[in-house]
């Protein structure tokens, strides 16, 4: 079945693909779970899962990989889902999640942490607190921004916010103790998941959570924003509030995930090409295709990173590798499908 034919397939076998990607989205977990140094066979994996294995492979899959692929899967399908709904908000499929800043604001927070040798939790918070701080400073400026769209004063005061935090962050690095803090602030900057524990995922799943719930029950007015803010308003949808309400569930969703794996880049905007390839552009169905390809995409990509040499490939570094000329190829079909 062609992409084209794909999207426009009915919902039942929409439905189907979803479940159909589920069960490879297992599967490839599965397989994740067994590949490394200490190789196990499927067998072994599904014994450990169940408490039935040997000490060490249990220690192996339960403190080591387990949270890890989990982690993975969090974070990809966060950053798709996040990625997709800033596309359909801002009506532009070459919008990812961090045209507001929420990344940049996300690496001066944890930056500052990391410089001021604060534990890794109180890092986690300050990225955190970083990522909702910088959004929250690019919709207070772009509300008082007259005389110019609205939708235009975001992005371009997300640009600049973004700058901002950059230039923070490299000033900082300047300032770093060369031999402990540098590494380590370069180190989360370009994105990794070697140190994921289940620890850090348990205060991180329920507001990833948090902020899908507003994106999946308002899956059908938000569906209204592709097509402008008159035709929205017109259908009875406040578009204003209703943007303003997609930015903080995504913003939600990006800053946690980053918090936790560094900046990640090129997830959220490829992964919603190809949902989009695959579905349709309708959200309601490119949601859920898009959260479930991304958790997919990065519990691959992390499985590369951690296999591939003998030296651990940063996550940002092999996203980019993969994703930049994936995107060149997804431009290369044409437009169809993308809007």
């Amino acid at each position: 079945m062609t992409g084209h034919a794909l999207a426009t397939a009915r919902p039942a076998h929409r439905v189907s693909m979803l479940a159909a990607l589920a069960m490879l989205l297992a599967a490839g977990a599965l397989l994740a779970l067994s590949i490394g140094p200490y190789p196990l066979a499927f067998g072994d994996v599904l014994a450990a899962l169940a408490g039935q294995a040997d000490a060490q492979a249990q220690l192996v899959i339960w403190n080591i990989r387990l949270p890890r692929v989990l982690g993975a899967m969090l974070v990809g399908a966060a950053l798709a889902a996040a990625g997709a709904s800033y596309q359909v908000m801002f009506r532009n499929p070459l919008v990812s999640p961090d045209i507001l800043g929420v990344s940049a604001g996300a690496a001066l927070g944890a930056v500052c942490g990391i410089f001021l040798s604060l534990p890794l939790l109180a890092v986690q918070g300050f990225a955190f607190l970083g990522g909702l701080g910088a959004v929250a400073l690019v919709i207070f400026i772009a509300s008082s921004v007259r005389g110019v769209d609205h939708t235009l004063a975001l992005v371009l005061t997300g640009i600049v916010v973004g700058a901002l935090a950059g230039a923070a962050t490299s000033l900082l690095k300047v300032m770093a103790d060369p031999y402990d803090q540098l590494p380590a602030i370069t180190f989360w900057l370009l994105g990794s998941l070697a140190n994921a524990t289940g620890s850090d995922l348990m205060p991180v799943l329920p507001v990833v959570l948090i902020g899908l719930i507003p994106l999946i029950l308002l899956r059908w007015r938000i569906n209204l924003l592709a097509l402008g803010d008159d035709e929205a308003n017109a259908l009875g949808v406040d578009a204003s509030r209703l943007r303003l309400l997609v930015i903080a569930a995504a913003t939600i969703i990006t800053a946690s995930v980053v918090a936790i794996a560094g900046v990640v880049g090129w997830v959220g905007l490829i992964i919603p090409h190809m949902a989009r390839l695959l579905v349709g552009p309708s959200f309601a169905t490119l949601l859920p295709v898009a959260a479930v390809l991304g958790a997919g995409y990065l519990l691959l990509v992390d499985t590369l990173c951690r296999t591939l040499a003998t030296v651990e490939i940063p996550l940002g570094i092999l996203t980019a590798i993969i994703g930049a000329p994936f995107f060149l190829w997804l431009l290369a079909r044409g437009r169809r499908g993308y809007t």
